[in-house]
């Protein structure tokens, strides 16, 4: 038996997010299992760094699965995506310790959100991007970003979160250019719907319907119906996912 890690890269657009539903739903986890099913050795479990919800993207998700298949690792990516559909790739595969796990190993995980902020809604790039066609005081989404950085209570951007909302943010960071804003968000972890909220919120406070102050206060006194906002999903990508510490500076 051997633990292999894979990458993935999908296009969140017509998945029901990637954890297995219910009610049989069309998931990225359900066509992923559904391909290692027809690998002979597979043990179509797999376990994913993070779970992405409807309509969302990964650029680099890490999930595992154990095998007793024989297939050298160097040909497992091309072999699965023989086998999956176009809209999910495995960038690639490595052998990993047996106690090695995609979600608990995990140290950071990094996410990214486009809005697209003109005048005028994209054809091309729909279920890509959020688009906001009011312009947005840039210097204030700098500053309020900032004030989300560090260990706080984020309840005030969960959505029916039963754990401790208690996570500490490494970076937040704001970029505009080429008609387009991009929100940058690195943690130890993340609650439930808690990047979308942020952006939500801070998308808020670029229009001027609230202020940075209201950011601090957020944090201070946590409370879900105070609290923007959430943004639509597909504007938003999982990263990547660390399973080393976060070191100041890196980006």
């Amino acid at each position: 038996m051997r633990r292999v890690k894979l990458t993935l890269e999908y296009d969140g657009t017509d998945f029901a997010g990637f954890q297995v539903q219910a009610q049989g739903e069309r998931t990225v986890q359900g066509v992923l299992e559904e391909a290692l099913a027809r690998v002979p050795g597979a043990r179509p479990r797999v376990t994913a760094a993070g779970r992405t919800d409807t309509g969302v993207h990964a650029l680099g998700m890490p999930v595992h699965y154990d095998t007793e298949d024989s297939i050298p690792i160097d040909r497992v990516a091309a072999a699965l995506n023989t086998l999956l559909p176009p809209d999910v790739r495995v960038l690639g595969a490595e052998e990993v310790p047996p106690d090695w796990h995609a979600r608990h190993s995990a140290r950071w995980r990094r996410y990214w959100y486009r809005i697209l902020n003109r005048s005028q809604p994209t054809a091309l790039e729909r279920n890509r991007v959020w688009w906001v066609p009011q312009p947005f005081d840039f210097p204030a989404i700098v500053t309020a970003a900032k004030i989300l950085e560090g260990e706080h209570d984020f309840g005030s951007f969960a959505n029916r979160e039963k754990r401790s909302t208690v996570r500490e943010l490494y970076q937040v960071r704001a970029e505009a250019g080429g008609g387009e804003l991009h929100l940058h968000f690195i943690g130890s972890g993340f609650v439930r719907g808690q990047v979308r909220a942020m952006v939500g919120t801070l998308a808020e406070v670029g229009l001027g319907r609230r202020t940075p102050g209201d950011i601090e206060r957020l944090l201070e006194h946590p409370d879900r119906e105070s609290g923007g906002a959430t943004a639509p999903p597909q504007g938003l990508y999982f990263v990547t996912a660390g399973y080393s510490p976060w070191e100041t500076g890196a980006s």
